[in-house]
């Protein structure tokens, strides 16, 4: 069923309705478990999902891989995202066959993001330059079989600084046959309220869905502006800064703040609908929903116990098949929120939800002019070095692996990460041991109030061939370390004897299951591995291919390796350092004296 007759319907009723977003995980068993989540949630009654299309068409095959299985295995009405990046048209009717096949009468038509890598947009060959000529194209090959939805930017896109002309290029693609307006998330709800009567004034009168994104963490939060430049009201900053350590508070914050802006928005512009950017996370939707007194009947959710198939050749199945592709492999089902905590990047790479500010891919976030302001062009190892160090330092504003500070809690450790960096370790992730902290520390807390946390030091790093083998030799038998190296051709090096995850950070709660949000392995280490080296290619980019900066970097990227290393003892706080102890006393000073320069 196309999703705006739904709409429509539920609109007419004067019926609040619902949406959810997911995006395609970025490992194996993240799919698995998002199936698991996906049937969950459906439990909601949300009036459609829909699936999103990976950075430059990334994920193609693994989205509507998804589509298909939540169609025909879940009975949700699915939305596919579908994007001109690195898209031929020979791509887009692969695409649009397939969901038609399935049974998907709904598409998100967008421009895309660039691919990773890539600096600026560019068509690709025989492809398409922007969202309209994509819905031209659907509605001259398909008619009016698909629901067409397009992205409302509710600020302004971030590639014209004209919001006028931005706005009469919304208007083009929905005269072009869109039927639906699906907004970018946006954290000042007067800004939506602006954009819905701007439109009425032009002449745009398809229904308009609101993207609501409940707020999960303070530095997610920030992460997730940065992407867009989203405009954030003081009043929400001066919330959350009492709270931003505490990162439950900051959940139930998120969820209060969604109510309030659906409220809202429902009062003052008449619309009943709205879409959660899920994040592939669960908890928060459901709390939204539920102190918006929206979550139905099961009697209404499904009239048999599961829902019943979309899928064309599917839809008199009175006896569901039983799902034995994910079900036999599946890793948690019995709790929703198993993820729900700091689930940064070395989180648990089996969470739908692993990465999940990076699923727009990992690129850097300077301009070619920043860059070269901050890293000018590095001659040597040596150079890069330095430039690390001065980051450890706070000296430097970023690197092409963060774009921001480091936490407080390096604060303890950035001398030696500094030295360390002086040596020729890269460094691109660390953090101290901490054996029981209160979860409210201002520094190394996270989680529910009155309970502890804990640590094990560990440190991310590159290096060249020739030191691996020499660090190797000092952690010699230690049973307290454990490392996983790999070079960009995947020849994965460790010391561990099996695939288990190791916990580097727990927390332990009242009333709770101990809560384990970061953990060391290496699924998760590979799943990184391709975005982590990348970076090194995107940064060489920055200069001429013939020039020694390229060189420099693009010989790092090829022949270094990536290093974690944890040590296991989170009683002892400069256990994971004396590996490195010899190299500081002697070496360090050696590299001073022939000029790295100070710091």
């Amino acid at each position: 069923m196309k999703v705006v007759d739904k709409i429509n319907k539920a609109q007419n009723e004067g019926r609040t309705y619902y949406s959810f977003e997911y995006f395609p995980p970025k490992t194996e068993m993240g799919v698995q478990n998002l199936y698991d989540r996906m049937e969950r949630m459906q439990r909601f009654g949300p009036e459609f999902v829909d699936v999103t299309w990976g950075a430059g068409g990334t994920s193609a095959d693994l989205t509507m891989d998804i589509v298909a299985t939540s169609q025909s295995v879940y009975g949700l009405e699915t939305m596919m995202h579908l994007t001109c990046t690195n898209m031929p048209v020979e791509s887009i009717d692969t695409a649009l066959k397939a969901a038609k096949a399935c049974g998907c009468q709904n598409i998100l038509a967008l421009r895309g993001d660039p691919p990773k890598g890539q600096l600026n947009w560019e068509s690709c060959e025989n492809g398409f330059n922007h969202a309209v000529d994509l819905v031209r194209y659907i509605r001259k090959n398909y008619g009016d079989y698909f629901c067409i939805a397009v992205a409302g930017h509710p600020e302004g896109h971030i590639d014209n600084e004209d919001k006028e002309d931005d706005l009469l290029r919304l208007k083009q693609k929905v005269d072009a046959g869109a039927d639906l307006i699906v907004t970018q998330l946006f954290f000042d709800v007067d800004v939506f309220i602006q954009f819905v009567k701007r439109c009425r004034d032009i002449g745009i009168t398809c229904p308009i869905l609101p993207g609501i994104f409940p707020i999960q963490s303070h530095a997610g939060l920030k992460r997730v502006i940065s992407f867009n430049n989203n405009a954030v009201p003081q009043k929400l900053w001066d919330d959350l800064e009492s709270i931003k350590d505490d990162d439950q508070a900051v959940k139930d914050y998120g969820i209060d703040l969604a109510v309030e802006y659906v409220n809202q928005i429902k009062k003052e512009t008449g619309i009943n609908g709205f879409h959660i950017y899920t994040f592939n996370l669960e908890r928060s939707s459901r709390l939204i929903l539920e102190k918006l007194g929206l979550v139905p009947e099961q009697e209404y959710v499904k009239p048999l116990p599961w829902n019943p198939s979309l899928g064309p050749n599917r839809t008199k199945e009175t006896v569901r098949p039983i799902f034995w592709k994910n079900r036999a492999q599946s890793y948690i089902q019995r709790t929703e929120s198993w993820d729900e905590f700091p689930n940064g990047r070395w989180g648990d790479a089996r969470s739908p939800a692993f990465g999940e500010f990076d699923r727009w891919g990992v690129s850097i976030k300077y301009p070619v002019e920043k860059r070269l302001a901050m890293w000018g062009e590095p001659q040597t190892s040596d150079d890069i070095a330095l430039l690390f160090a001065k980051y450890c330092k706070g000296k430097l504003e970023g690197l092409p692996w963060s774009a921001q500070k480091l936490e407080p809690e390096t604060d303890t450790i950035k001398q030696r990460l500094a030295a360390i960096n002086l040596l020729g370790y890269l460094t691109i992730n660390s953090q101290p041991a901490v054996n029981g902290a209160k979860s409210n520390h201002p520094v190394y807390g996270w989680g529910p109030k009155n309970g502890y946390v804990y640590q094990k030091a560990y440190i991310e790093f590159f290096i060249p061939p020739s030191k691996f083998d020499e660090l190797v030799k000092n952690i010699g038998t230690d049973p307290e370390v454990t490392y996983f190296a790999v070079n960009k051709n995947g020849d994965l090096k460790t010391n561990t004897i099996d695939d288990e995850p190791n916990a580097v950070t727990w927390g332990v709660f009242p009333g709770k299951e101990i809560v384990q949000p970061t953990i060391v392995e290496p699924t998760a280490f590979m799943a990184w591995k391709d975005e982590a080296f990348g970076l090194w290619n995107e940064w060489a980019h920055t200069y001429d291919r013939q020039s020694l900066a390229a060189e420099v970097i693009l010989d790092i990227y090829e022949n270094w390796y990536l290093v974690n290393i944890v040590h296991n003892d989170f009683q002892d706080e400069n256990g994971i350092w004396r590996l490195f102890d010899l190299e500081i006393d002697g070496d360090l000073s050696k590299k001073l004296r022939r000029g790295s320069g100070p710091l």
